[in-house]
């Protein structure tokens, strides 16, 4: 990649016609503070490392900004760079928690690069614009989003997207954990009805249970889910241990997901899109994220949601409906077809008491 990122670099700064010197001597000014964002010792000199972040950095500008308005692009970008599988590598390689630049580096760098040019286009919409798949955040959301928040890096802006809507006050957090919930298996055949939201816009974390009926946002469950999922629990492990709202998430899912059985049950609802294959696979991709996770406290919507589904469980007449259901209403013949026999069983019981209070009169 290092001889891409060179001439990613090189191409950006003809193209914006940026000055490399004024750029340098901004990342030479912040070098002591840019170590002091990494919690351990970086093993480069003061040279080496103005180097990388000055490629680095021009190399994720001239990407992004290729993506976005598809300039130009060479035959080797497109054998290569914008190959659907180096892509997707890339991008993925972006989010990974180790390789992180502080946001506000970039962010900087960008504004010096455009601050002489008509364009109207912030680090953040660009960011935003390269990730699109990784989210559903509509676009004209997104200034909603970032608001005011100090955003420190690629994967705390794409755990601030899995976030509710700023405008949505984000639920309390207590000190009570969920000991048990059945699975999605055992909740089903205890009368629970799993159905996708229908709410415009999703957020993956909004799940209720009323009355019988659990919503969830649909999950696309993809090869790059654990990835995500992985390093943006381990940001909220290290930075955001008080507000840890999609570890939450998950260790909901890790509940609800034992066996390829519960896999099949959300599937087969809805609410769930397997593209990793088979079943099997993705139990196992929620039963091992949960390995080695601390929470200091707990989403209290998340706890009375479980709370009521345990209750819901608990209750026998829940489970008979569920029974009922199940095995005499199918289909619309075979619900008649069990009406009609209530309908003559009634009839033939109506008949056995007239007869017998006809033998009793005699």
């Amino acid at each position: 990649m290092q001889r891409y990122k060179l001439s990613y670099c090189k191409a950006f700064l003809q193209r914006t016609q940026a000055s490399s010197e004024k750029l340098i001597q901004y990342i030479e000014d912040l070098e002591p503070n840019f170590r002091g964002c990494y919690s351990h010792t970086l093993d480069f000199s003061w040279e080496e490392l103005v180097k990388i972040i000055f490629v680095d950095s021009c190399f994720i500008f001239e990407l992004f900004w290729k993506a976005e308005f598809d300039v130009r692009k060479s035959p080797e970008d497109k054998a290569f760079i914008f190959n659907n599988m180096v892509g997707e590598t890339i991008a993925l390689d972006l989010l990974l928690l180790e390789n992180q630049l502080p946001f506000f580096v970039l962010e900087h760098l960008y504004d010096m690069c455009f601050h002489t040019t008509s364009v109207d286009l912030s680090f953040v919409e660009l960011t935003f614009r390269y990730f699109h798949n990784y989210h559903e955040v509509p676009l004209d959301k997104i200034r909603d989003f970032v608001g005011e928040n100090k955003i420190s890096h690629f994967t705390d802006l794409l755990r601030t997207f899995y976030l509710p809507h700023p405008s949505k006050e984000r639920p309390s957090r207590d000190k009570e954990f969920v000991k048990h919930l059945p699975s999605a298996t055992e909740l089903l055949e205890g009368g629970v009805e799993f159905k996708v939201t229908t709410e415009e816009n999703k957020c993956l974390l909004n799940l209720k249970f009323s009355r019988g009926v659990f919503e969830m946002p649909q999950l696309l469950v993809e090869d790059r889910t654990e990835l995500v999922f992985r390093h943006i629990m381990a940001l909220e492990q290290f930075h955001y241990s008080e507000e840890s709202y999609i570890t939450d998430y998950v260790f909901v899912m890790d509940l609800l997901i034992n066996t390829n059985k519960d896999v099949d049950t959300l599937i087969r609802k809805g609410v769930m899109v397997n593209y990793l294959g088979d079943s099997d696979s993705v139990a196992n991709l929620f039963n091992g994220l949960w390995k080695n996770i601390l929470q200091v406290n707990f989403s209290s919507h998340y706890f009375e949601i479980c709370k009521n589904l345990n209750d819901f469980h608990r209750n026998p007449c829940n489970k008979l409906k569920s029974t009922l259901r199940r095995d005499y209403c199918k289909g619309p013949w075979q619900t008649a077809a069990s009406i009609a026999a209530i309908i003559l069983l009634l009839f033939s019981f109506i008949q056995t008491i007239c007869s017998i209070l006809q033998v009793v009169r005699q």
